[in-house]
């Protein structure tokens, strides 16, 4: 609205409230009224209710017929008109157009208080009026009124916040929607939804288990079943040499273990370069139809994709995610934070970048020492095996006689043993081109042998042994010596296995084949569903960055007001100069304003005193001017400093029927506020899931960024006008209400704390008013004692409207304190006011019709 009605019209109504435009002419120069009620016209007023509050001069009613006229022009309006008249005034002239039942009157005078200028007075009643379920009441009572026209006796209780408690509130709202700078953190799988779990480990989706990832027929493929081929030989000859067969009977002369270890090398070098090949040539982070087909080419086939996750459920998946992170009460800098670990651990970074892990595990080192010449070594120690041999020659030696050829013998046949390992070592191939060398002790055992045979038979010619013992000892020296070459021929084959380990190469396949599945599920096959992800996360991220920079930027509170607020609690009414007045004061011969002035005792005194004063000086007795006639506007707040306040009470000196009532903000009104702030931001959300499954990358940030300013300006607002106890406007057109099934508690915000939860003052004054004995004492009457004439004298001729905010009676103590008056009282969805709005009518000659062709200005 124009910045002239600023100093009693609210910067823009409350949703459903009744709009008000301000039709006072500045004495200083003509303004452009016309402007105003086009631009009230312009307000949209949900329910097709149209309700228009107007400000006008009394004795201009007639000179703005048409402008009232045209607020009916888009369809059926209802006005009701505050008539502000001047204190010399004593009739009324109206147009056909603020006749009820669409329009009434209500006549008040410039004859304020000493000391309170017309807009302490103007702008409260405004703010009450504007309620549409007080102005309702009050357009009804005034159809009920002679002419429909009355003058306004008021008495209203202000519960409110302190400058310093609402600018507290509000700051730790703020803090607690955006919350403070955290680090990015980690996400796990088992913290998302199930379809962004898949893209967080590195597990194959159980409808690909059974999927040949590298078919035979392929280029890899073929290298992996030779690979796993030549193993296979090579663990075959194996089991053929190590046993007495291999040593004694040569079963391995055609097995060639060196070159099927060597086969083993090459056919898994050839395997690792057909992978690698294969990852470097998709090695980008988004493969295409053409990579596809160069994976094919190359051995390697991809499916399509899985039922279990799909591009479209990526977006879905990240609402969830997201509603889930507000549900749990963190601040859009921590669910940001989440969302940014997400975005990281899902960004596809190609298969090339797999590589690395390839050459972890079979890389040129691990060839290398697979490929190698490992040395054969049997017989054990070289000092055990002369003693062992020596040992069983000597018994074989104790035969007498024979015992002289027998025991040298023995010798040398382990000796024979020994050399018959060497040369059927398995680390040589039978053509000797493969030779990896070998010791097998056969000189230790020769000399060993004859040493310990010569010692026997020398011992057995002493002893003179039977030759049963001789011959059972014989026997037993020969057995030992051939089942210890036996032992020492398996354990060497064994040591020399271990050691050139060809079995390594199928660990080897394994781990490449889990690297190829795990490359081509997560690298290829789920490439476009990762890059959307980590777009939508990181989309989502920043969206929520800068939505917390924003509500930053709306945290700090305005400046202060200069003025100080007044202390709480009701002024005296005499001290207030306000006129309490009865039917029983009323005079029919009240000619005598002397007399009148002894019949309202002191009131009447302040009142008569202030007679002649100018309530607005310098303006000619009319409120001031705030245009760009009067004054150069005031520069316009920083975004830093958050909305302007709608209205500021405390910087004005209250009326003597108004009593401000100031609390330090309830237990509940920080969590309401970041409550509503977070349903808020979670249906601004809404309408940025869409635009994230089109193109994550074109997100425009900044309409959102001024959706949430616009829902942070209307919280504000509801935190000045009745410290948000009234619900948040109703989100209409939501992209999709059923995903919003788990943030119930946040999204509907329809049930509010009661007023004392939420300000810190307690309701029951309010109750007390209400209920007391309906005495028009109780109310002071907008007008002078000269003007009691004008009045009506039949007092059931006036009515009243009781009106109070719904979350006032939640606030009191206990529903029984209202009993009885439910019918009477209206209960209001927002405001911070409560209190009586008594009606009382004038005499029939005050005030004059005028119809259209008696006007003379339009």
């Amino acid at each position: 609205m124009s910045p002239r009605v600023l100093p009693v019209l609210p910067e823009r109504p409350l949703p459903g409230h009744a709009v008000c435009i301000d039709l006072r002419v500045p004495a200083e120069g003509p303004y452009d009224l016309d402007a105003d009620v086009r631009a009230a016209l312009d307000v949209p007023q949900p329910g097709g209710e149209r309700r228009f509050l107007v400000v006008d001069e009394a004795d201009r009613l007639v000179a703005h017929q048409l402008l009232y006229e045209r607020l009916s022009s888009y369809g059926p309006a209802h006005v009701v008109c505050l008539a502000v008249g001047a204190r010399g005034g004593r009739t009324l002239s109206r147009s056909l157009t603020l006749r009820p039942p669409a329009a009434g009157v209500l006549w008040l005078f410039d004859s304020t208080e000493d000391g309170v200028p017309g807009e302490a007075v103007l702008r409260p009643l405004v703010d009450v009026l504007s309620t549409p379920e007080v102005f309702d009441a009050v357009l009804r009572a005034l159809g009920e009124v002679v002419h429909g026209v009355a003058v306004p006796a008021v008495r209203v209780l202000e519960h409110d916040l302190t400058d310093e408690a609402r600018a507290r509130a509000w700051r730790q709202a703020v803090e607690g929607l955006a919350g403070p700078e955290v680090p990015a953190g980690n996400v796990s799988a088992d913290q998302v939804p199930g379809a962004l779990a898949l893209l967080l480990d590195e597990r194959v989706p159980r409808s690909l288990s059974g999927h040949r990832w590298l078919p035979s027929h392929g280029r890899a493929g073929a290298a992996l079943a030779a690979c796993d081929e030549a193993v296979g030989e090579a663990v075959e000859g194996y089991h053929r040499v190590r046993g007495p067969a291999g040593l004694l009977a040569g079963a391995g002369r055609d097995v060639d273990l060196p070159a099927d270890v060597e086969r083993v090398t090459v056919e898994l070098e050839r395997f690792r370069t057909a992978v690698a090949d294969a990852f470097g040539a998709a090695g980008g982070t988004r493969p295409t139809a053409e990579h596809r087909g160069m994976l094919r080419d190359r051995g390697v086939e991809l499916p399509e994709l899985p039922r279990e996750i799909s591009r479209a459920g990526i977006v879905p998946a990240l609402r969830d995610l997201t509603h889930d992170l507000i549900g749990k009460g963190l601040p859009l800098r921590s669910v940001s934070a989440r969302l940014s670990a997400l975005s990281a651990r899902t960004a596809p970074v190609g298969s090339a970048a797999r590589l690395a892990r390839l050459d972890t595990i079979c890389g040129p080192e691990r060839l290398r020492r697979l490929g190698a010449r490992y040395p054969f070594t049997a017989g054990g120690s070289r000092p055990a095996a002369f003693a062992v041999t020596g040992l069983l020659a000597l018994l074989a030696g104790v035969w007498p006689l024979l015992g002289w050829a027998l025991g040298p013998a023995v010798g040398v046949l382990a000796a024979g043993l020994a050399h018959l390992m060497l040369r059927r070592r398995p680390n040589r191939s039978p053509d000797g081109r493969i030779d990896g060398g070998g010791a097998t002790g056969a000189a230790p055992r020769l000399f060993g042998g004859l040493l310990g045979g010569l010692v026997g038979a020398g011992l057995g010619q002493v002893l003179g042994l039977p030759v049963w013992v001789g011959a059972v000892a014989a026997a037993v020296s020969v057995a030992g010596v051939v089942l210890l070459a036996l032992r020492d021929w398996s354990r060497a084959v064994d040591d020399w296995w271990a050691l050139a380990d060809p079995e390594e190469a199928w660990r080897i396949l394994g781990e490449i084949q889990d690297l190829v599945v795990t490359t081509a599920v997560h690298d290829w096959l789920f490439a476009e569903v990762r890059h959307h992800c980590s777009a939508g996360a990181g989309a989502v991220a920043g969206l929520l960055r800068d939505l917390a920079d924003t509500a930053d930027a709306h945290g700090t509170p305005q400046a202060a007001r200069k003025a100080e607020r007044p202390e709480a609690g009701p002024p005296p009414a005499g001290d207030a100069g306000a006129a309490s007045w009865s039917w029983e004061d009323w005079r029919d011969d009240a000619d005598d304003w002397g007399e009148a002035a002894d019949s309202w005792g002191e009131g009447a005194d302040a009142w008569a005193d202030g007679a002649g004063d100018d309530p607005w000086p310098g303006t000619g007795g009319r409120p001031p001017a705030s245009g760009p006639a009067a004054q150069e506007p005031a520069p316009a707040p920083s975004s830093a400093d958050g909305p302007p306040p709608v209205s500021a009470p405390g910087s004005l000196p209250a009326p003597g029927w108004l009593e401000r009532r100031y609390g330090d903000g309830g237990p509940a009104l920080v969590d309401t506020l970041v409550g509503d702030l977070v349903a808020g931001t979670v249906l601004i959300l809404d309408r940025c899931w869409a635009g994230i499954e089109r193109d994550p990358g074109a997100l425009a940030r900044a309409g959102h960024e001024r959706r949430l300013a616009e829902l942070l300006d209307e919280t504000r607002l509801r935190l000045e006008r009745d410290v948000a106890a009234s619900p948040p406007p109703r989100y209409e057109g939501l992209g999709d209400p059923d995903a919003l099934t788990s943030l119930a508690a946040f999204t509907d915000r329809s049930v509010r704390p009661d007023a004392a939860r939420l300000t810190g003052v307690a309701a029951d004054a309010v109750a007390r008013l209400l209920l007391a004995e309906d005495d028009p004492g109780r109310t002071v009457a907008l007008c002078g004692p000269e003007h009691l004439r004008l009045l009506s004298h039949d007092p059931l001729a006036a009515r009243q409207v009781r009106f109070v905010p719904e979350a006032m009676r939640r606030g009191a103590a206990g529903d029984d304190i209202w009993r009885g008056t439910a019918e009477d009282v209206v209960w209001t969805g927002a405001g911070r006011h409560a209190g009586i709005l008594r009606l009382v009518p004038l005499r029939a000659d005050v005030v004059h019709t005028v119809r259209a062709e008696e006007a003379g200005e339009a």
